[in-house]
């Protein structure tokens, strides 16, 4: 290994970036990140490439500025698909140029990705092509009622799928690991959470978030709460048992209820307050929802399982977006 940051000779450094309206941003990112690797311990020469997605869908005039720099290769979705979608829509177009030793880096153009994090996010793809890095958000820049949603979509998230997601799109992995994972359908759904919800060892690297180098942020209030429904959607499964053991229990606990007030009342002398035919209405319905529950989450996750797995024999044979594979 020639150096701490994770390449080699021979290997490609691919930086992808979905950029809306961004240029300018992204001009600075890019100048920031060739003097970052080369402030790196030596690692002999490794072509470095710049890839940006435009998610404006070809509306942006400024784009046209980066076809000035020969290491810059611009990908243009059909229309605007958002930040997420946009990374792996460039992935997926990038993929039969990647080789297995090559690295990519997926990061957001406006600099609140850190350059100066770079070395380090590729230090330990050393040695590995398995390796998963992504940045662990240590420190926000935001303001109060931004930091009391986070927190509290963060309880939230960690109530419904027993994990905490504090990582964006700022990741590092190699072309090997690319080709295993991006056609996974729930790239379609999350780039960032699937990244985590995936059965692969990901290694966190504690990274702060910058402030953005030009322009405004887009993000407002409803696109945060929207990202957030799709950051939960990667881990379906883990919500859908979840909820699943939270109805099984309503239901058992409606009826048992139940069964005691009519023990009581059939068997026994005993005195029963009028609220109590109240309560035993209330736990059989509740009992009732609860199932209902059940049985319509129960068929959604059939479904949805049946559909993330549709195709995936064809994909196999390269025949449907997958990585080719060998005719010998």
């Amino acid at each position: 290994m020639d150096g701490g940051d994770g390449l080699q000779n021979g290997e490609d450094l691919w930086v992808l970036c979905p950029s809306y309206r961004d240029v300018a941003s992204f001009t600075i990112l890019r100048s920031k990140i060739q003097e970052s690797i080369g402030r790196a311990p030596p690692t002999g020469r490794f072509p470095l490439r710049f890839v940006v997605v435009d998610d404006t869908g070809g509306l942006d005039p400024d784009i046209e500025q980066l076809a000035k720099f020969s290491d810059c290769t611009v990908i243009t979705p059909p229309f605007n698909l958002g930040h997420q979608r946009a990374i792996v829509f460039g992935l997926r177009k990038l993929l039969p140029q990647l080789r297995d030793q090559d690295v990519i880096v997926t990061m957001d153009a406006d600099g609140e990705d850190q350059p100066e994090d770079v070395p380090r996010l590729l230090a330990p793809l050393a040695g590995s092509l398995s390796a998963l890095c992504v940045a662990r958000r240590t420190e926000r820049q935001e303001s109060l009622k931004f930091r009391t949603m986070y927190v509290m979509f963060r309880l939230m998230f960690r109530t419904m799928t027993g994990t905490t997601v504090r990582s964006g799109n700022f990741a590092a992995y190699r072309g090997w690991l690319a080709k295993r994972i991006l056609m996974h359908p729930y790239f379609d759904l999350c780039y960032s959470s699937t990244l985590v919800s995936l059965d692969v060892g990901v290694i966190p690297v504690p990274c702060a978030r910058g402030t953005r180098y030009a322009g405004r942020s887009r993000m407002n209030m409803l696109r945060l709460l929207m990202h957030g429904v799709r950051m939960l959607m990667p881990f379906t499964d883990r919500i859908a048992v979840r909820a699943l053991s939270a109805f099984s229990v309503l239901f058992g606990l409606g009826i048992v209820l139940a069964a005691v007030v009519v023990g009581v009342r059939v068997f026994t002398a005993a005195a029963i307050p009028g609220w109590t035919t109240f309560t035993v209405l209330g736990s059989l319905v509740l009992s009732v929802v609860a199932l209902g529950n059940f049985l319509v989450l129960f068929a959604v996750i059939s479904h949805s399982r049946g559909v993330s797995l549709a195709n995936v024999e064809e994909w196999n044979d390269g025949s449907a977006g997958g990585p080719p594979t060998s005719s010998d």
